[in-house]
C-alpha cells in the first residue's frame, strides 16, 4: 500500500514539475497588425493597419513549441484615409463582404533559448490559403506592473506576394505586390 501511495505521489510531483503550455488570449488594444505596400511602381510606401483583430497564442517554454491562431477583420483596414479604406474593403481589393476575415494558424519552428524566434504557418487571405513565414524579432514574458498578471508580447514580421492571394489591384499600373507585415502583439493567460 505505501508503495503506491509513493508511487502516486511521485507520479503528482513530477507532472507539476514540467509547467504545462499556457494559453494566451490576444489584447486587441495592444495588437497592432500593420502593413507596409508599394504604390505606383516605388513612387511612395503606402501603410496601414487593421484595428480589429482576436486571437490566441498557446506557449510551452518547457517544450520549446507553440501554436497562434488569429483572426483579422479586413472591414478594419486603415489608411488614415476614408476613400481608401472603403476602395481597399470593395470587390475591386479585398472584397470584404464576400471574405470577412483573414486567418493566421502556425507554430513556433526555431527558438533562443526559451523564445521563439520563427513561426511557420498558414495565411488565409481572400479566400486563398498559402504558407507564410513569421520572424519573430523580440518575444519577452514579464508580470504586468499594473494587475500583476503575467503578459507576454511580441513583435514579428513578414513577407508575401498579395497577387498570390487575388488581391492583385494595381498590378497593371507596376504596383509591386510583395507586402510588407510589422504585427506588434500582447497576450494574457486565458482565464
Amino acid at each position: 500500500m505505501n508503495r503506491i501511495v509513493l508511487a502516486s505521489m511521485a507520479a503528482l510531483l513530477s507532472a507539476s514539475a514540467f509547467p504545462a503550455p499556457v494559453t494566451y488570449i490576444l489584447d486587441p488594444a495592444h495588437t497592432y497588425p500593420s502593413f507596409a505596400a508599394d504604390h505606383m511602381g516605388g513612387l511612395s510606401v503606402w501603410r496601414g493597419k487593421f484595428t480589429a483583430s482576436s486571437g490566441k497564442v498557446v506557449y510551452d517554454k518547457a517544450a520549446k513549441a507553440g501554436t497562434i491562431d488569429v483572426t483579422v477583420d479586413m472591414s478594419s483596414i486603415d489608411f488614415g484615409m476614408p476613400k481608401l479604406n472603403e476602395h481597399a474593403k470593395s470587390s475591386e481589393i479585398f472584397d470584404v463582404a464576400k471574405y470577412p476575415t483573414a486567418t493566421y494558424t502556425g507554430k513556433f519552428t526555431k527558438f533562443n533559448g526559451s523564445s521563439p524566434t520563427e513561426a511557420e504557418g498558414t495565411l488565409t487571405m481572400h479566400g486563398v490559403t498559402k504558407p507564410v513565414a513569421l520572424k519573430i524579432d523580440s518575444f519577452l514574458c514579464k508580470p504586468n506592473p499594473v494587475n500583476k498578471k503575467e503578459v507576454c508580447g511580441a513583435d514579428a514580421t513578414a513577407t508575401f506576394n498579395r497577387a498570390e492571394f487575388g488581391v492583385n489591384f494595381g498590378e497593371k499600373y507596376g504596383f509591386k505586390q510583395e507586402v510588407q507585415l510589422q504585427i506588434q502583439v500582447e497576450g494574457s493567460p486565458a482565464g
